[in-house]
Formats: C-alpha cells, structure tokens, sequence
C-alpha cells in the first residue's frame, strides 16, 4: 500500500515538473510576443494624429485672451501717463483723441481708403518680388558662379536701407505707381532669395542624391525635391521680404507725395506731421502696426503652422 502511494507521488511530481517545464517553457515566448505587442502600440501611439477639436472657448482663451490682455495693459499705462501729464498735448495725445481721429475719419469715408491704397500696393509689390526672388534663390543656390557674383550683392542690398532707394526712384520713374513698385522690389527681392538660398543650403545631400537616382533632376527636382525640403528658410524668407516691403513702402509714401499717388497710411502719417497733428500721428503709426500684425496672422503663421505640423515639429491642437 505504501508502495502504491509511494509510485502515485512520484507520477503525480513527474507529472508537476513537466507541466512546470512545459509552462516556464512558454513563458519567453509568450514574454516576446506581449513585448512586440506593446512596441507596436508605442509606435501606432506616435504616428496616431488626435482629431479631437480644440473647443471654441479654450482657443480664444489661450489664443486670444493674451494679446488683448497686452493692449489693455498698453492703454492702461498710456492714460496713466497722460493723467501724469508727463508730456504737453501736443506730445502725447490721450486715447480718447487718437479714437476720435478714428471715428472721424470712418465718418468721413477715408478710413478704409487709408488702409486699402497701402494694403493693394504692398501685396502687389510682394507678389512681384516673389516672382522675381524665388527663381532668383534657386539660381543662386544651385550654380556655383551664379553664387559667387551674386550673392554678395544680395547680402549687401538686404542690409541697405530701402529708404534709400526712395529718391533714386523718384528721379528715374517720377511721382507714380511704378515708383512705390521698384522701391518694393529693392527692398523685398533680396530677402526672399537669401531667405531660399538659406534654405537650400540646410537641405540633407542624402535627400537630394536620392532625387537624382529617382530621376527628380532639372525642374522636377526644383520642385519635388528642393522646394520642398527648403521650405522652413523659405517661408521665413518670404516673412522678412514682406516685413521689407511693408517698410519700403511706408518710407515711399512719407518721402515722395503727389495728388495721383492717393493717401496711404505713409502719407496720413506725414500728413499728420505737416499739421502738427500729434493724434494723426498716432493714428497712422496704429493702422501700419495693425495691417502688419494682421497679414503676419493671417496669412504667414497659418502656412507656418501647416509647414511644422507637416514635418512632426508642431504637436496637432
């Protein structure tokens, strides 16, 4: 009987250990898989983009809320200072003032007018100098003798001062449109193609070897390839050629003035000088801030925002 027993007990442990082993043999195999399993996850978790909308009161809330906080502290500090009477009227005008500048002049029917005869110039001007500075970069970029000769003068006319190209615009167009334009140009044009050239120059030589053998070369390539990939550089070229033609523009407008030319925004501020109005002053400097914030916003920091996210640099909000 207890042989019995003592057989039953080792068949039963022979039978625990082979099941043990055959478990513990599953076990690294079972481990992999889980491990795989959760690396997959991991990786479709990084590549997943979150479709969920942003609500409408959270964006103006984080977008929103702080520029106007900012010039509400702006306005604030300003009447503080004209309370303090820090400086006589003629100086420093309240807010109160430049406002009724504003509602006289929309009154008036000139207010749009102002911002239109400006606005209609300088994208004018900037889609010329876009055409003109692009095929311009890509030459400079891609041919050697091209960059040797040119690129310094690019370098040199983005550092020039656009207002000096005012009075030798003058004298070679006259008082006209196509003087504010070539003005425009000078200013905007190498800022653009540095701006490119730039961005060329930071595309990876692997990228642009695995175009070649893929049979992108020539124009293709410029734009299946190059383009493409110096986008970043580009785009912050195309800010500063627009930031330049803003400012070319306005330096046209103060300096030369004639009745055909229309009352832009330069011309309302050197309008405001020659009355000694110091509420027109102000009046024109907010409107040039206020079209250069405007066009940043909506057309520049979209096509930024679209450009990071497209390359994984801007987390989806």
């Amino acid at each position: 009987m207890a042989s019995t027993d003592t057989g039953t007990g080792v068949e039963a442990g022979a039978d625990a250990g082979k099941n043990g082993s055959s478990a513990a043999g599953e076990s690294p195999g079972t481990h992999d898989r889980h491990d795989l399993a959760g690396l997959e996850a991991g990786l479709d978790a990084l590549d997943s983009v979150q479709t969920a909308r942003t609500p409408l009161r959270e964006t103006l809330i984080r977008k929103a809320l702080p520029p106007l906080s900012a010039v509400a502290l702006v306005l604030v500090i300003w009447q503080l200072l004209v309370w303090a009477e820090i400086a006589p009227d003629y100086k420093l005008p309240s807010p109160s003032a430049v406002w009724a500048e504003v509602t006289d002049a929309w009154r008036q029917g000139t207010l749009l007018d102002y911002i239109w005869t400006s606005v209609s110039r300088g994208l004018l001007g900037f889609l010329m100098a876009l055409a003109i500075g692009t095929p311009l970069g890509l030459l400079v970029a891609r041919v050697k003798f091209v960059r040797a000769a040119v690129g310094p003068i690019l370098s040199g006319l983005q550092s020039l001062p656009s207002v000096a190209w005012v009075p030798p615009a003058v004298l070679w167009l006259g008082l006209n449109n196509s003087m504010m334009y070539a003005v425009i140009l000078l200013g905007a044009v190498p800022s653009i193609a540095n701006g490119l050239v730039a961005g060329i120059d930071q595309i990876p030589p692997l990228f642009l070897r695995a175009g070649r053998t893929l049979g992108a070369t020539g124009l293709r390539g410029a734009w299946h390839i190059v383009m493409p990939g110096a986008l970043p550089g580009y785009l912050a070229g195309l800010k500063q050629g627009w930031a330049f033609s803003w400012r070319s523009l306005m330096a046209a407008e103060i300096i030369a003035s004639s009745p055909d030319l229309g009352v832009g925004l330069g011309q309302l501020l050197e309008n405001g000088r020659n009355n000694a109005s110091i509420s027109q002053v102000f009046l024109a400097i907010f409107l040039i801030l206020l079209v250069g914030i405007a066009i940043d916003l909506l057309l520049f920091s979209p096509l930024e925002r679209r450009v990071l996210r497209g390359r994984g640099l801007l987390v989806p909000r």
